[in-house]
């Protein structure tokens, strides 16, 4: 074991080295360029749209609003309230400003996926539509690309265990037992029957789950950091500053916190908004791919919104509240030093607070990455496999809830990675495809997409 964790540490620290971070940022941006900043222009043209998208107008399985929603199922999740904490605890505040960064770039990354995934979808067997970086790699970049689409199926087939079942799983597990002295063991048991309620109906009742469950508990937890902050609010301004003014110069040593380089903001900041909203991962376009939508600029418009709320609203929450608290300097990591923060500016009540929403946020994400791993399995191995994959992700679970989380996290961390690089190759590679669609949605006010809907 010991071995194994050397070598999974060894791949971590060249897959996250600096030619990665620069890839995740580079493509973000050239394609935040190439579209001329428009994700970030067209925010509020976003929400409108994902406010009218509550109902289906066009072919598929979920309406766009529920796609989103089982996308954010999937990113809301241990990442807003352990990877903050940990981005901050290793990376000193400056690492919330370099998550922001990740988040206005991953914008439009996460635009461009869902552009993709909806171009070029397809159905399945059972007449289901599937898509995501496996099929527009296959259908957008021709024979000669293939084996990237493999790749990354294969990646994505592994790394849900990792960031999407495991992870979320042993999180609930430990805050449970920690704040409400629940053993992991009927924790793990209690997930399994949760999630085998959900997802043996498929994408239709993940994404009917997900439609009910993701905005009630991310309005909840919203307002309820944003109490902690009215509370913290003569820190708020200073705290602004130590992210400002840490992201560009190193981090003393204060308390229980060790100090940092700028280059440990970096890294961790990029790391771990990468692994809380997923842009450039290649996950969220799967569900994506499943929206009755007109076409693929409506649903990229609906699913860019993914990464802002993410990270811009929900992270931006848990580290300021961190840092405006003082937590920050006390030496505790994780899920802990979120649930420090709350503790201490509502006592008594506060980590309480953060144990069930780390609940519920992990719960949720164990469902919409279930699905994710279920479509990678499916390319590679056809319908045949959808049953089986279910069932063995339901088992998955309990293991995941009594194992070491050390461990858990350095291999997710290292899938996130393996499965990013095929799918940032391949949306270079179709940039110009989003540029061009993208032009001409907005040249004839949506139109060019009505037009392709009514062929349809």
């Amino acid at each position: 074991m010991e071995a194994l964790n050397t070598a999974v540490g060894w791949l971590n620290g060249v897959v996250w080295g600096v030619p990665m971070l620069i890839m995740i940022l580079g493509v973000g941006f050239f394609l935040q360029v190439g579209l001329k900043f428009m994700p970030i222009m067209k925010l509020g043209m976003g929400f409108g749209l994902l406010f009218k998208g509550r109902e289906g107008q066009g072919e598929g399985q979920i309406s766009p609003f529920n796609a989103l929603m089982t996308a954010l199922s999937a990113t809301i999740g241990t990442g807003n309230i352990a990877g903050v904490a940990t981005a901050v605890f290793l990376g000193g505040p400056g690492a919330l400003f370099w998550m922001w960064m990740t988040a206005l770039v991953g914008m439009a990354t996460k635009y461009s996926e869902a552009v993709c995934a909806v171009k070029f979808r397809e159905r399945d067997e059972e007449g289901n539509y599937v898509g995501g970086p496996m099929y527009y790699i296959k259908n957008g970049l021709g024979a000669k690309w293939a084996w990237l689409g493999v790749a990354f199926a294969l990646f994505g087939a592994i790394a849900a265990f990792g960031i999407g079942n495991g992870v979320q799983a042993n999180g609930v597990a430990q805050v449970l037992e920690t704040n409400f002295g629940f053993n992991p063991s009927v924790t793990g048991i209690a997930l399994m029957v949760l999630t085998g309620a959900v997802i043996l109906g498929g994408i239709t009742r993940i994404g009917a789950v997900a439609g009910k469950l993701v905005p009630f508990m991310a309005v909840s937890y919203i307002i309820a950091g944003l109490i902690v902050l009215f509370i913290n609010a003569d820190a708020i301004g200073t705290a602004i500053g130590l992210v400002f003014t840490h992201a560009f110069t190193p981090s003393a040593a204060e308390g229980g916190f060790a100090g940092a380089a700028v280059w440990a903001a970096i890294r961790f900041g990029v790391a771990r908004g990468v692994f809380s909203n997923e842009a450039g991962l290649g996950s969220a376009p799967i569900a994506h791919a499943a929206a009755e939508t007109k076409g693929p600029v409506n649903q990229g418009l609906i699913a860019m919104l993914g990464t802002f709320i993410d990270t811009i609203i929900v992270c931006s929450i848990t580290g300021l509240a961190i840092i405006a608290s003082g937590a920050w300097t006390s030496g505790e990591s994780g899920a802990a030093l979120t649930s420090l923060a709350f503790e201490t500016s509502l006592p008594g009540f506060g980590g309480y607070l953060i144990a069930i929403a780390l609940s519920i946020f992990a719960f949720t994400t164990i469902l919409g990455w279930s699905y994710y791993g279920e479509k990678c399995m499916e390319f590679l191995f056809g319908v045949k496999v959808m049953l089986p994959y279910r069932i063995l992700w339901i088992v998955a679970i309990y293991f995941g809830a009594t194992a070491d989380l050390g461990f858990i996290w350095l291999l997710a961390d290292t899938l996130n990675a393996m499965m990013a690089i095929p799918n940032l190759v391949a949306l270079a590679l179709l940039s110009p495809i989003v540029f061009k669609v993208t032009k001409e949605f907005f040249a004839t006010g949506g139109k060019s997409e009505e037009a392709g809907h009514a062929a349809e």
